[in-house]
């Protein structure tokens, strides 16, 4: 999972992006799918997508739910 704190400043932060792909290149090497939280804007996405991430969460897509025990 790619944390929001990443994700947030992807777009606008070399360094958090080269975390972010370097997370994502690791999962993939380890055949592992690759979450991103905090995603919240379409930029944000489409930088996710072009760089191989798997599956998405965040506002972008819908408000948190409630808490089902």
């Amino acid at each position: 999972m790619i944390s929001r704190s990443f994700v947030r400043d992807l777009t606008t932060n070399p360094a958090s992006a080269a975390i972010v792909d370097s997370i994502i290149g690791l999962s993939q090497g380890l055949g592992l799918e690759v979450i991103a939280e905090g995603v919240e804007t379409e930029a944000q996405q489409d930088w996710l997508v072009a760089h191989g991430c798997d599956h998405f969460q965040g506002y972008l897509f819908g408000k948190p739910g409630p808490l089902f025990l």
